[in-house]
């Protein structure tokens, strides 16, 4: 056997979609559950949708990843002058040939065969595009580790173009050169790519070179049962990282979209997923992308994180999409960044998240007239009151002592605790949603919880 050679070669027409990120790590899993080569390749023979921004995209999407890899990028366009190369071989040992023929010219021949795959006749001539030898009979066999054997009967398939008329080849031709001059020993895409399969394995057939084993991995859909898309949320890796999410926490969803661990298993770190991974285990029914269970998950891994990494990993996070909260939170002391972690770290799901329910400590409350109107009542101004006082009173100023201290005015006055709480949140957030009352009471400290609820107390008329 010789050694796993897997190769990852995305378009750059676009942001790296989630569904190539799932294809992106089952090979890197097969590279390194094998001692294998993870190689990339650009395809990017799309001179006008492909674009130097998006090649960086890609890689720093796959680098947000943590998905290394050993071999390139490789262009696919840069290796134009070998496709030539490879492309006059089959021509001048006549597995390939120059034909004119113009689509009208095939549908007329294809009507005066009864519907068989065209077949041409070799042309000297200007302008003739290049078509590869397609044998009359037999099959093209492709055994695919998911789907199983799948044939394909040579008689049906046209001899296929494999250069336009102007010399450029067209995708299956560069795709089965590259994959043979890359060593690559498995291919391992979306089955969006099986019809492709059949026609490079033709084109390797004429180069003489063994094939690849191949898998075909099932689309991703959206809850819904339809193709995933915008209309579903999220759908590239670059949309993940803004809404927050950690590299860990996305490759272990990716992990298990189609491909199962046989005990339930659901949490699964990087080295467990490279030990367990299999495409034997993968399913041929479409995998359903759920944002949702991906927020659990997220959720999930934050609350693993030691503190000082979810600071960090908060830090980084505002720093890259909110500069001016990144200031705010960078500035503020250390014990106040710690105690907004920690207040939040069993709550939030994303990291995105975080900013929302902890900024009230590094700035000042946000203006929700809407939570204002509706919980800030004249009926609230004598609760809030007696929380301040209480408050003021307390002997300490632990989450201990807080809930010691309101738990008493709700008692007093006969109260539900929403009652109490839900005006003191507004007061110090602005806002009807926050961390645990006594915790974010605890990090913001007496003085400025006292002066936040006086100036809350101001504007409520009297009930």
């Amino acid at each position: 056997m010789s050694p796993t050679r897997v190769r990852f070669a995305p378009s750059p027409t676009g942001a790296l979609h989630i569904g190539g990120a799932r294809t992106a790590l089952y090979n890197w899993l097969l590279a390194r559950g094998r001692d294998g080569a993870f190689v990339l390749r650009i395809e990017d023979t799309d001179r006008e949708r492909s674009t130097a921004e998006n090649v960086e995209q890609i890689l720093e999407s796959l680098r947000w990843l943590e998905l290394d890899w050993d071999e390139g990028p490789y262009s696919q366009h840069e290796r134009a002058p070998r496709h030539q190369e490879r492309l006059r071989e089959l021509v001048e040992a006549g597995y390939a040939y120059p034909d004119p023929a113009t689509t009208e010219d095939v549908k007329t021949w294809k009507q005066e065969h009864g519907g068989a795959g065209y077949r041409g006749e070799a042309s000297a001539g200007d302008g003739a595009a290049v078509r590869l030898r397609v044998p009359d009979e037999g099959e093209t066999l492709v055994e695919d580790a998911i789907r199983g054997e799948i044939r394909f009967e040579n008689r049906l398939f046209d001899d296929f173009v494999i250069a336009r008329s102007d010399g450029s080849v067209l995708y299956n031709f560069a795709v089965a050169v590259d994959d043979a001059e890359m060593e690559i020993t498995e291919v391992v895409r979306g089955d969006d790519h099986l019809s492709n399969t059949p026609r490079q394995l033709l084109v390797m057939r004429a180069l003489g070179v063994e094939p690849p084993r191949y898998a075909h991995l099932p689309l991703l859909h959206g809850p819904d049962g339809g193709k995933l898309s915008k209309r579903h949320g999220a759908v590239s890796v670059e949309a993940l990282r803004e809404a927050g999410y950690l590299p860990a926490a996305v490759r272990n969803y990716l992990a298990l979209l189609g491909w199962g661990t046989q005990d339930d298993t659901t949490l699964i770190g990087a080295d467990e997923l490279i030990e367990r991974f299999s495409l034997e285990h993968v399913g041929r029914s479409a995998a359903i992308f759920d944002e949702q269970k991906l927020r659990w998950m997220n959720g999930r891994f934050m609350r693993e994180l030691p503190l000082d990494e979810y600071e960090r990993r908060l830090a980084d996070h505002l720093s890259r999409n909110d500069p001016e909260a990144a200031e705010r939170f960078e500035l503020a002391p250390l014990e106040r960044r710690r105690a907004a972690c920690e207040i939040v770290q069993e709550k939030a799901q994303t990291l995105d998240e975080v900013w929302r329910l902890v900024r009230f400590l590094f700035e000042d409350p946000v203006d929700d007239p809407d939570a204002w109107e509706r919980i800030m009542t004249p009926d609230s101004r004598p609760l809030l009151a007696a929380a301040l006082e209480a408050l003021r009173d307390s002997a300490g100023f632990d989450p201990a002592a807080i809930e010691q201290a309101l738990r008493a005015v709700v008692e007093r006055h006969g109260a539900k605790p929403k009652q109490v709480f839900q005006p003191i949140r507004v007061a110090i957030t602005g806002t009807t949603v926050s961390p645990g009352i006594f915790e974010s009471l605890a990090a913001l400290g007496r003085e400025e919880t006292m002066a936040r609820i006086e100036r809350a107390l101001e504007p409520v008329a009297p009930g």
